[in-house]
């Protein structure tokens, strides 16, 4: 991997030149936008890569978008990708290890997932505080690299505390409802049954999805601080269960995110500060 990571990495830095991203940001489903907010210099698709997954999804456009967001030099991934579509742990995490070898310092995730908690609304944003993953492959599993991180990281803190009282900070300020929560990563990519919303409220989820915590793990190993923001795009309440489709999912999240867009906008610019 450490090859195709290096061939990767100067691949593109032959195409930025002497651009070098501070943050990297990965924009989940439906939430894309923010990358209009992005003062463009450069853009590559991630089938013109090497080595790159490219994204099977249709509402995932598949671009690494290089340029300045609130004063900060930027790397977007516009269009993520999942253990659903058939790549390893590996390759869904190949692009956070090429944003770092580009030189980011912080990782900032977006995400759509569904509400656990029954105070949490469709349409609210949730920062995540902590995860539990139930995938069942971890993309650190076989031999490990110590130059991109040690064998056992620690995940004591997943997500950077500083960051998350931040962001709950500038929500509030904008009159943004916006919780902070626990997220569970499953492999999807069928929406959860009832009894399986139950069971993911039982054992502590405040939202459910079937992304981020691959590329969270990956960010820990690199020693990448993380913030990761989810929109609620529908409600798993058992008792008021009802059909959703991946049309109302993207609608929910195309609603939502000017206030996601906002957070992380305030939230990146004051990094220098």
């Amino acid at each position: 991997m450490s090859e195709n990571l290096e061939s990767t990495t100067q691949y593109i830095k032959n195409r930025i030149g002497d651009f070098v991203p501070e943050v990297g940001i990965i924009l989940g489903t439906g939430l894309g936008g923010l990358v209009t907010e992005i003062e463009v210099e450069k853009q590559l698709m991630y089938s013109n890569i090497p080595d790159f997954p490219i994204s099977t999804l249709e509402f995932h456009s598949g671009k690494l978008i290089f340029g300045t967001l609130g004063g900060v030099k930027v790397v977007a991934m516009q269009g993520r990708l999942h253990y659903y579509e058939g790549y390893s742990m590996q390759q869904i995490t190949f692009p956070v290890r090429i944003m770092k070898m580009l030189g980011i310092k912080t990782l900032f995730v977006s995400n759509a997932s569904g509400a656990l908690n029954p105070s949490f609304k469709k349409g609210d944003l949730m920062i995540i505080e902590d995860h539990i993953s139930l995938q069942p492959h971890n993309p650190l599993v076989g031999r490990n690299d110590d130059e991109m991180g040690p064998r056992f990281p620690d995940m004591s803190e997943p997500y950077k505390y500083a960051l998350i009282e931040k962001g709950l900070d500038i929500a509030s300020k904008n009159n943004i409802t916006c919780h902070k929560g626990i997220y569970v990563a499953v492999t999807g990519p069928n929406l959860e049954t009832r009894a399986e919303y139950k069971y993911l409220r039982i054992i502590g989820g405040d939202a459910v999805g079937m992304s981020t915590v691959p590329e969270v793990i990956v960010a820990n190993h690199m020693g990448l601080p993380v913030f990761a923001i989810s929109v609620l795009t529908d409600e798993g309440f058992p008792e008021q269960l009802k059909p959703v489709s991946i049309e109302e999912i993207i609608a929910v999240a195309g609603a939502a995110e000017p206030k996601m867009t906002l957070i992380l906008k305030e939230l990146i610019a004051g990094l220098n500060a």
